[in-house]
This record gives structure tokens, C-alpha cells and sequence, in this order.
């Protein structure tokens, strides 16, 4: 039995929470990223354990290599995922509808907008790559009503400021364990479903190819897909320009779509469920490989593999 948690420590964790946010806030875009690119050095300094585990990934999804290039693309992640902190922490003020496009590009606008406003529901899965809160900010921002699927922080209080955040435009999110049903509502009522599917699944996940190993993927994703005949657009954010030191401090992402996926293809498939897990994780890595230094490379995906059956002998039966 878990250790019952401090409210007191809880608030107090909180409030320290909001102290930097507000410090942050304060500062300009530009410094922040600069605060940012401080903050990865000294993490990657610090965090032996995952940088250990980010190295070893990439030593497994692109062979042996240069140690050098590994340690070179791991202290790039950290500066990706600091500098991603503070464009969360200035989305509210600096992202609008007026000044979106400033920040954000469609790639191929018309597939994206035609998957959305048909009349059917749409599951939009994307993974831990690039800024993966920004999409769903983004749509609910242009009046598109979206739920996104998210396990909650154990610190309740920051999770209801992060929530905060996340609603902040329109979109509601729904906790991954225990919300299943209004999954399904939302589905059945023509909604628009986002959740990102690259999450480590345990041992009783559907294993898929992932940068040549098996990878323990959630099979809710193509359940739902199937049950509610529910298109899937494969969707990922991705970083092409940050502030320039003494220069634009601007920040800018596109918006691709990495693949549309019809469940329709595969009904009736004994494999449906796996082949459509593969396919959609096939789809973000392809995107991956393009920008590996904005994967959470920091996490370990590959944690579960699947069991070796054991043969049995029969050499010794009577």
C-alpha cells in the first residue's frame, strides 16, 4: 500500500510551482529560452539516470555509432524539452487567435480540416515529439472541441494548475485511467479524441515494432478505432524555428500530419488491432527520425518486451 500523501507538502510543492511560473512569466520569451538552454546544461549534468537511459536508446534505435553524436543529441533533448517548459509557461499570453499563424504553419491544411469537420469522430494520436501540448491548444483555440487523454500528477494541486492550462482554450481533458466511458461518449457522439500513443503499456500490451524493437504499445487506441469506425490522424508538432540570441523572438512549429488511418481497411482482420498499432507507431517514427533530438528520448519505452515461450522438451517423454 503507497504511503498516503502530504497535503501540506502537496500545497507547499504548489506554491513553489507558481512562484517560478511567475518568475518566468515575468521574464521575456528570449531570456526564458536562454534560462532554458541554463537549466538543460545542469540537468544533463546532474540526471545521470536518465541520461544513461536516453543514451541507451539511442544507441538502440540507431546503432553503435559515435558516442560523441549520442551525447551530442542527448544534451540537444534536454535543451528541447527545457525550452518546450517555457513555451508552455508563455502560451496563454503570447499565443491568441489573431497571432497563431504566426506561430504555427498546417502543413497540407486541407487533409487536417477535412478529417475534422466530417461528420464522423476522429481519434488524433500523436506521441511524446515536439510540443505535444500545442495541438491540442491549438485546435481547441480555433473552436474545435477537443478531449485529450492525460494521466493526472500526483501533486493534485499542480495537476489542477496544469489542467488550468490545458482547458485553458476549450479543451477538456479526461484522465486516462478512469474516464473511459466518456471516451466512448465522446466518440459516439461524433467528438474529437487526442492521445498520445507511445506510452509503455506493460507486459499485456500489443508489442509493435519501434526503431527495430518490440515496443509495448496500448491496444485502446485501435479498440476504439474499431468499435466507433473512427478515422485517425496521426499528428505531430514539431519545432522548425526558436528565438535567435539578439535577434526574432519568435517561435515556430508545423503542424504535420504524419498519416491518415481509416479503420474501414481493417474489418474483419484476425490482426487488426496490432496492424493498426503498428501502423500508427510506424507513422511517428518515420517523424521521429527526422527530428530524433525532440523525442522524450529520456523515457524508457522499451521498458516491457515480451516473454520468451519456453519450449517444451519432449526428448525425455516416456
Amino acid at each position: 500500500m503507497s504511503k498516503p500523501r502530504s497535503k501540506l507538502a502537496d500545497f507547499a510543492v504548489y506554491l513553489v510551482v507558481r512562484v517560478i511560473v511567475c518568475f518566468l512569466q515575468a521574464l521575456s520569451f528570449r531570456t526564458a529560452c536562454q534560462v532554458a538552454h541554463g537549466l538543460a546544461w545542469l540537468i544533463y549534468q546532474v540526471d545521470r539516470r536518465h541520461r544513461l537511459v536516453a543514451l541507451d536508446n539511442l544507441q538502440h534505435a540507431f546503432g553503435n555509432g559515435d558516442a560523441a553524436e549520442r551525447a551530442r543529441l542527448v544534451r540537444a533533448v534536454y535543451r528541447h524539452f527545457c525550452t518546450m517548459l517555457m513555451e508552455i509557461i508563455h502560451l496563454p499570453r503570447k499565443l491568441h487567435p489573431h497571432n497563431w499563424k504566426q506561430h504555427m504553419r498546417l502543413l497540407n491544411p486541407s487533409a487536417i480540416v477535412d478529417v475534422l469537420l466530417s461528420d464522423r469522430p476522429v481519434l488524433v494520436v500523436s506521441g511524446h515529439f515536439g510540443n505535444w501540448e500545442l495541438g491540442g491548444y491549438v485546435l481547441a483555440l480555433l473552436g474545435f472541441r477537443t478531449h485529450a487523454i492525460a494521466r493526472p500528477l500526483d501533486n493534485p494541486y499542480v495537476d489542477a494548475f496544469l489542467r488550468r492550462f490545458r482547458e485553458g482554450t476549450g479543451q477538456k481533458v479526461l484522465r486516462k485511467d478512469g474516464d473511459f466511458d466518456k471516451m466512448q461518449q465522446v466518440l459516439a457522439s461524433g467528438g474529437i479524441l487526442l492521445t498520445l500513443g507511445d506510452q509503455d503499456a506493460g507486459q499485456k500490451g500489443q508489442f509493435v515494432d519501434f526503431f527495430g524493437r518490440p515496443a509495448s504499445t496500448h491496444k485502446a487506441v485501435a479498440l476504439l478505432a474499431l468499435e466507433y469506425n473512427v478515422p485517425m490522424l496521426v499528428l505531430t508538432s514539431v519545432r522548425v524555428a526558436a528565438p535567435a540570441a539578439g535577434g526574432s523572438a519568435a517561435w515556430r512549429y508545423e503542424a504535420a500530419v504524419a498519416d491518415i488511418i481509416y479503420p474501414d481497411e481493417y474489418k474483419g482482420r484476425p490482426d487488426a488491432v496490432p496492424a493498426l498499432t503498428q501502423r500508427f507507431t510506424s507513422a511517428l517514427e518515420r517523424m521521429i527520425r527526422r527530428h530524433p533530438e525532440q523525442y522524450f528520448w529520456l523515457h524508457r519505452r522499451w521498458k516491457h518486451q515480451p516473454k520468451r515461450r519456453q519450449g517444451r522438451d519432449c526428448k525425455g517423454a516416456a
